[in-house]
């Protein structure tokens, strides 16, 4: 049982083969996903676990060193990336660059355009 960071099997194996240049994307429960790319699917009910706490603590665990958002996101995500520099995209090409992520975290926030995709930096 690990002591700390993230609990979900799944979400850790994931997170550990990520390499420099890598790119996963944290999205609402509405964005559709290609079905070539693997979904971590956190949802439990509209709303749980929210987009915030699931950015939160992969930020915690995940070198980011870019994300990319549609010009479409809102202000309440925007702000929470305030250190990470941020490429705005339409909606329309986000959802094309998912295509292209490692895999998808899928969490229960009901925000319309509350996705972004990080790209994955190094600690050194």
């Amino acid at each position: 049982m690990r002591r700390s960071g993230l609990l979900n099997p799944a979400l850790t194996s994931a997170v550990a083969r990520l390499g420099h240049t890598d790119t996963f994307v944290i999205a609402d429960c509405g964005l559709p996903i290609p079905h070539a790319v693997p979904v971590i699917d956190l949802t439990l009910t509209f709303g749980i676990p929210t987009f915030a706490d699931t950015l939160a603590a992969l930020l915690d665990e995940v070198v980011v060193e870019a994300a990319t958002i549609a010009d479409t996101t809102p202000p309440e995500v925007r702000c929470l990336l305030p250190a990470v520099p941020l490429t705005e995209v339409s909606h329309d090409d986000l959802k094309r660059e998912v295509a292209r992520a490692s895999f998808v975290v899928r969490t229960g926030s009901t925000t319309p355009f509350a996705n972004v995709i990080l790209r994955s930096g190094v600690p050194f």
